[in-house]
């Protein structure tokens, strides 16, 4: 072989060898991405607590900090006014049940009984009194008697017979009992004082204060002595369960997380402590980086928000502390639609 064609296969030797290094370089497939790390912040709930009322405050029974459980006494108010409010309205309820049930129940038989013997007695002295009236009318044909004491006699007569006739309604009014009219007017005012029984039963149950869920008293705002309203907050109470990370996907990654997945939680706090957690959240819109995480880089980008929701039962993670989320890929799909409170509240 002379050396010309020795330098020609050289060279094609080297060219086939930098076209497989170049080809091995930008071609070769990448290995798959079995885990998504994202980064955010320790999100949770706050209630401004208020009672639904206005009177002093009385009692004050939790200080800033304490963890409180659902159903818990937080604050009382001065109840010396409502329980007044509440006795008189518990005494126009019974007022009006009783006016409904006389009316209802009819007159009783010693009244119809009275009745009749007065409606008797009055039949008796009218037709005394027309006797009376005959008797001195045939006197007078016989001029015995002046013509006034007909009259006199007449006129006497005819009051005694209008006295039974009144007496004698008197008496079917006794046996027909009240009015239907009567019993419905005494049916509205009953409903109307149980309604205002049942506002004074609210009222009084207001002037205690509940924890709605289990938390920790952020804030102490009032003290006893203050005048509360629903419109001044009473306790910021810190929802500690179930909390969440707020943190932000790419668009690219989107379609490779899904409601439900299993999250690992950990912070700078406790290094080596993991929290398990869910994807209960992604935003059906995207938004521009936030500013809190922006960079250079990423400032134009779109990203989705997500929210990996855990029940800390440690309360171990604070609000806005910093925090890490592991998603494994190549975990199975999720099979339940979960929920935050309800997951967390399960023995």
């Amino acid at each position: 072989m002379n050396r010309k064609a020795l330098i020609l296969v050289l060279a094609m030797v080297l060219i086939i060898a930098g076209s497989f290094a170049y080809w091995r370089l930008h071609y070769k497939q990448a290995p798959a991405v079995t885990v998504i790390s994202l980064y955010g912040n320790v999100d949770i709930r706050q209630v401004q607590l208020a009672f639904n009322g206005a009177e002093r405050i009385d009692k004050m029974l939790v200080q800033e900090g304490a963890q409180v459980k659902k159903g818990q006494l937080l604050a009382t108010l001065d109840t010396t006014r409502l329980s007044q409010n509440f006795n008189l309205r518990q005494g126009q309820v019974t007022a009006a049940q009783q006016t409904l049930l006389r009316l209802e129940t009819g007159n009783r038989p010693e009244e119809i009984r009275k009745a009749q013997a007065d409606a008797s007695a009055a039949k008796i002295d009218a037709d005394n009194a027309r006797r009376t009236y005959q008797r001195q009318l045939e006197l007078a044909k016989q001029d015995f008697i002046a013509k006034q004491d007909v009259d006199n006699a007449k006129s006497a007569a005819d009051a005694a017979q209008a006295k039974f006739n009144a007496i004698h309604e008197t008496q079917n009014l006794a046996m027909l009992g009240p009015r239907k009219e009567d019993i419905a007017v005494a049916k509205a005012t009953l409903q109307a004082s149980e309604a205002s029984l049942a506002i004074a039963r609210k009222d009084l149950a207001d002037a205690a204060l509940y924890a709605p869920s289990n938390g920790v008293i952020q804030n102490r705002i009032l003290e006893p002595g203050d005048m509360a309203s629903p419109q001044r907050p009473v306790y910021t109470l810190a929802l500690t369960s179930p909390l969440w990370v707020r943190a932000y996907i790419t668009g690219p990654e989107l379609g490779k997380v899904k409601l439900g997945m299993h999250a690992e939680i950990s912070t700078d706090s406790y290094p080596g402590k993991h929290y398990d957690g869910w994807v209960g959240y992604i935003s059906p819109s995207s938004e521009f980086t936030p500013k809190a995480v922006e960079t250079t880089e990423v400032r134009s980008d779109l990203v989705y928000q997500v929210r990996i929701f855990t029940c800390n039962t440690q309360n171990e993670l604070r609000l806005g502390m910093p925090a890490t989320i592991t998603i494994r890929l190549d975990q199975p799909p999720p099979t339940d639609n979960r929920n935050d409170v309800a997951t967390c509240n399960k023995p």
